[in-house]
């Protein structure tokens, strides 16, 4: 990879639009973040585009937030893909061999086997992760380039997400001006940000708590083991507020952050909230326990589902490395906590990590994604070892490019 690839990264959030600029030298010994944009996204929901126009005006002002403070102008991104619209399939491939020794071309070819599963008609393949390989009878092979064999297999996670969503993500970049390089599940960007190559090995989770939905990727022996995508996130904690306190949405989303924690015994049940100081439509009181406890049932139900999935693949209290917690949702007080309560293991909050530049501006778990966007996106151009699951695009969605940069004028 040439010296100073500039590298992009574009977060389409329910809640955030979020863009990185982003410098990686020939040896990829760190991220150098040049540029960072950052607008409210007001046309996604759950992950699906409501409102095109208002995405692509929300994309095409975070994109130009970044280029003039990076200086740079851009060409081309990845972009990443979440919400509820991905699923993870796992799958096997096999191919023969023939006692040679396998390369390149053998590799692809047993990947490409992986994904000849049956998918619904709306669902596009984005990514195909192989967690290991078997050559003959040797099991557990992470690496199988140069080995020689009969039979290669490989054990894979095949993630997948609704073709018509993809394609108007792929509309609204080509309407501002871009390219799309690649499209990076959200999961795995998150986690290819917080969690380190000695967590990975020895076994964790990362849980990112976003604003409609909340992605697990958990990684043992280093290498992705399950990914999932959970219907609850943090608006699910406002619109609770809201019900339970009889208020607005917006009423509740400011007690939210100013009052909430998921530990209601950190206030009297005496204690009050005049909503007259944070609200000119509302005068009334309500009950801070109250409040409280409506947070934490909520978190308490996000981090039990969690905790059955890791269930589902017996890792239930057995990651050593444990919970990685990223999104702008874990920031509040007593999040960490409870997660440790109810996962039975060991939490932290993850920032990202090997990041220079405007580190002030980025140091902080909400970035997670965006960050690990540019972190896969390095790797992806430069390692044909992580390139072995990039799906191309442009073959994809043949023709589709020359169709919309018809249409920008």
């Amino acid at each position: 990879m040439a010296k100073d690839q500039l590298i992009v990264g574009i977060d389409i959030g329910g809640s955030k639009i979020r863009t990185v600029i982003a410098e990686i030298d020939g040896e990829q010994s760190s991220i150098n973040v040049i540029g960072v944009g950052i607008t409210d996204s007001h046309g996604i929901r759950k992950g699906n585009i409501i409102d095109i126009n208002e995405t692509i005006a929300n994309v095409s002002r975070s994109l130009e937030s970044a280029e003039r403070m990076a200086g740079e102008h851009v060409d081309s991104v990845f972009v990443s893909v979440s919400g509820n619209q991905l699923k993870a399939i796992p799958s096997r491939g096999v191919v023969a061999i023939g006692g040679q020794e396998i390369g390149q071309d053998d590799i692809q070819r047993v990947l490409e086997a992986a994904q000849t599963l049956p998918l619904p008609m709306n669902r596009i393949i984005l990514r195909v992760v192989p967690r290991t390989f078997t050559i003959d009878n040797q099991e557990g092979v992470k690496q199988p380039l140069g080995m020689s064999g009969i039979r290669l297999e490989v054990d894979a996670e095949i993630i997948t997400g609704v073709g018509p969503v993809i394609k108007n993500i792929e509309k609204c970049a080509h309407q501002v001006g871009i390219d799309i390089d690649d499209f990076i599940p959200a999961p795995l960007a998150a986690a290819e940000a917080v969690l380190s190559k000695r967590q990975k090995e020895l076994g964790a989770v990362c849980v990112d708590i976003g604003l409609s939905s909340t992605s697990m990727a958990v990684y043992e022996e280093g290498v992705l083991l399950h990914t999932v995508v959970l219907p609850v996130g943090g608006e699910n904690v406002t619109n609770d507020i809201a019900i339970g306190l009889r208020t607005s949405v917006d009423v509740a989303e400011k007690l939210k952050i100013e009052y909430g924690s998921c530990n209601p015994h950190d206030t009297s049940e005496k204690d009050e909230i005049n909503l007259s100081l944070i609200s000119k439509t509302e005068s009334h009181k309500v009950s801070k326990r109250q409040l409280l406890e409506i947070i934490e049932a909520r978190y308490h139900e996000i981090f039990s589902l969690a905790r059955e999935e890791l269930a589902k693949i017996d890792r239930d209290g057995k990651l050593p490395a444990g919970v990685v917690l990223t999104g702008s949702a874990i920031k509040i007080p007593g999040c960490m906590e409870l997660a440790r309560n109810v996962l039975g293991l060991p939490v932290q909050i993850g920032f990202p990590q090997e990041i220079e530049g405007i580190v002030d501006r980025i140091d902080d778990p909400s970035f997670a994604t965006m960050l690990g966007l540019v972190a896969l996106g390095a790797k992806s151009e430069r390692s044909s070892s992580f390139s072995f699951g990039k799906i191309k695009f442009s073959q994809l969605f043949k023709g589709m490019g020359s169709f919309f940069k018809r249409l920008i004028p």
